[in-house]
C-alpha cells in the first residue's frame, strides 16, 4: 500500500457562526440546504481540491455534527480532516485552527463554510496564487452602483472601479499569517477577515477572479438561492424542459376565421392546410419542441391529409399524446398573436379554456397585441403567432 505525501497545505474551515441573520433554528452551518447541511456542501468543494490538511472550526457543542459532516465528506482521505471548536469571534476560531495545524504546511487557506458552493478549481486557484510574501483572495468586480449615505440622505457617488468584492478562500503562507495573527492578539484588534488582518501587519495581498457561486449564506435569500442551484442536481426531481414555437398565416382562405381553438363568424379566415389557427400551431410547435420531439410539419403537414381541415381540439389533443407517450407531461403554455382582428379580450377565458380543455388541464394563456400599422399583421395581410411550452420529464 502506497504512503500518501503529507500535503503542504492547509483549509481551515470556519464554521462556528451562529447565524443569527439567517434565523433558522440552528448554527448556520448546520442548517440544511437540501438533504445536506451548508458544511457538508462546503466540505464536499474542499475534499474535491487538491489534498490538503482540512481543520473544521465548530460552534461549542456540535463538534460531534461538525465530526460527521467532515468524515461523510472526506471518505478516503478522513486523515486529512480534524475538528477544532471556535471562539466567540472569528479571529478566535481562526486562531483555533492555526493552533492545529500539521508542521509540514507552509499554506493556509481560511475558507467561510457560508460560501458553501465555492468551486474546488477556485480554491486550488487560490493555493496556486499564493507565494512566500503575499496572501491572495479571490474577489468579484462590483456591479451596482454605490452611493454615501448621511442618515437618508445621499451624499455623494463612489467610484465603485476602485473596489471589489471579497470572497474566500484567502490563502496566505502560514509563517507571515500566523505572525499577522500574533501581533492581532497582542493588540487587541480585530478584523473582519484575515485579508485585512495580514495587511495591517504590513503584508501585501493580491486578488484574483472569484466565483460568482461562492457567494456568503447569510440571509434567508441567500438560502434559496443556493437551494435553487442545487435544484437540478436533486436525484429524482427531473429538469423541466423549455420550447418556443411560432406560426404565421394570411388571411385568404375559405370559410370563417378558427383561432386559439375558437370560431369567429364575420372574420376574414386564414388560409393553411387545416383550419389556418395560427396560436394552435404554435402551441403545437412549442411543445414538441421542448420533448425533442420534431415539429408541427413532421406529425400534421401535406404529408398527414387525415389533417386536412382539422380543428385545433385535434392537432392539440394528439400532441399531449405525443408527449405522453414520450414520457411527458404538459406544465403550462404561454402563446401571444399580433393582428388587428378578431378583437380578443372577450373571447380569452373562453379560448384559453378550449385550448386547456385540449391539453388534458394543463394551463394555457393567450395574449394578444397589435403592431401599430408596422409589418404585414399591422396592414392586416396575417397572423403571427409566438408561443412558450414548458413540459417535464418523467423521473
Amino acid at each position: 500500500m502506497s504512503i500518501l505525501p503529507v500535503p503542504d497545505t492547509a483549509i481551515i474551515v470556519v464554521a462556528a457562526g451562529s447565524g443569527t441573520r439567517l434565523d433558522a433554528g440552528a448554527p448556520k452551518a448546520f442548517v440544511g440546504i437540501d438533504a445536506r447541511p451548508i458544511l457538508r456542501h462546503a466540505l464536499d468543494g474542499v475534499f474535491a481540491a487538491r489534498p490538503a490538511q482540512v481543520i473544521v472550526v465548530a460552534p461549542a457543542g456540535h463538534e460531534g455534527d461538525a465530526e460527521t459532516e467532515l468524515r461523510a465528506a472526506a471518505g478516503e482521505r478522513a486523515d486529512l480532516g480534524r475538528v477544532v471548536t471556535g471562539g466567540l469571534t472569528r479571529q478566535q476560531s481562526v486562531a483555533a485552527g492555526l493552533a492545529a495545524l500539521w508542521g509540514d504546511v507552509t499554506t493556509v487557506l481560511v475558507h467561510d463554510a457560508a460560501r458553501a458552493l465555492t468551486p474546488p478549481a477556485l480554491i486550488d486557484a487560490v493555493a496556486d496564487a499564493v507565494t512566500g510574501d503575499a496572501g491572495v483572495i479571490p474577489a468579484l468586480p462590483v456591479v451596482d452602483t454605490l452611493k454615501r449615505i448621511d442618515g437618508g440622505a445621499v451624499t455623494g457617488a463612489v467610484d465603485r472601479s476602485e473596489l471589489a468584492a471579497a470572497q474566500t478562500p484567502q490563502g496566505f503562507p502560514r509563517a507571515l499569517l500566523e505572525s499577522a495573527y500574533a501581533e492581532a492578539l497582542a493588540s487587541g484588534s480585530e478584523y473582519t477577515d484575515d485579508a485585512a488582518l495580514f495587511a495591517a501587519a504590513g503584508h501585501p495581498v493580491r486578488r484574483i477572479d472569484g466565483s460568482e457561486r461562492g457567494f456568503k449564506i447569510t440571509t434567508p435569500a441567500d438560502l434559496e438561492r443556493a437551494r435553487q442551484l442545487l435544484a437540478p442536481a436533486r436525484v429524482g426531481v427531473p429538469i423541466p424542459r423549455v420550447g418556443i414555437g411560432t406560426d404565421v398565416h394570411a388571411f385568404g382562405g375559405e370559410g370563417t376565421l378558427w383561432l386559439a381553438g375558437l370560431e369567429w363568424p364575420g372574420e376574414h379566415p386564414l388560409s393553411g392546410h387545416s383550419d389556418g389557427d395560427a396560436v394552435a400551431h404554435a402551441i403545437v410547435d412549442a411543445l414538441l419542441g421542448a420533448a425533442g420531439l420534431g415539429d408541427i410539419g413532421e406529425h400534421f403537414g401535406t404529408a398527414h391529409p387525415e389533417y386536412a381541415g382539422a380543428h385545433a381540439e385535434v392537432f392539440l389533443a394528439r400532441t399531449r399524446e405525443l408527449l405522453a407517450e414520450a414520457g411527458f407531461t404538459i406544465g403550462n403554455v404561454s402563446a401571444q398573436f399580433q393582428a388587428n382582428r378578431p378583437r380578443f379580450s372577450a373571447r380569452r377565458a373562453e379560448a384559453e379554456r378550449v385550448l386547456s380543455a385540449a391539453l388534458g388541464g394543463a394551463p394555457v394563456s393567450v395574449t394578444a397585441t397589435t403592431t401599430d400599422g408596422l409589418g404585414f399583421p399591422g396592414r392586416g395581410e396575417g397572423v403571427s403567432v409566438t408561443a412558450v411550452a414548458i413540459v417535464i420529464p418523467a423521473t
